[in-house]
């Protein structure tokens, strides 16, 4: 029997747009959609600047891995949009706060998009395998 495709979704992370789930746990894997800064029980995108921004897209991520079935010590693949390089220190500071004692690093692509929705500052977004003792 072929893996099948289970959407997840969790009320621990903002709820997602009709267009598209959170996350999709497929084959071992859980792909997660991209993630701003938005407070999931404020539904508003957190104060401050891209520093802020960043720990709560991170810890709204983290919500969403761990309804998967994983966790961020399980991610191999990280992409990071910026609405500008200039912010590229300061989110690597707090991206380290999360990311900075897990080895191996995870893969990561980070680049500049000219805007992200709600006026966000950055997005994130990753790719990580679910816990054997989860069920797939």
């Amino acid at each position: 029997m072929a893996p099948t495709k289970e959407a997840v979704l969790t009320q621990n992370s903002p709820a997602p747009l009709p267009q598209f789930s959170q996350a999709v746990k497929y084959n071992g894997m859980v792909y997660c959609s991209g993630n701003i800064g938005i407070n999931p029980a404020t539904k508003e995108l957190a104060p401050g600047g891209v520093q802020p921004e960043t720990r709560v897209a991170i810890k709204n991520l983290s919500a969403v891995l761990e309804a998967a079935g994983s966790s961020l010590e399980n991610i191999v693949k990280v992409n990071v949009f910026l609405t500008t390089m200039d912010d590229f220190a300061p989110m690597n500071q707090v991206y380290d706060e999360f990311f900075g004692n897990i080895e191996p690093k995870p893969c990561r692509t980070c680049v500049a998009v000219y805007q992200l929705p709600f006026g966000a500052k950055m997005e994130i977004e990753c790719t990580a395998f679910v816990e054997p003792a989860s069920k797939l």
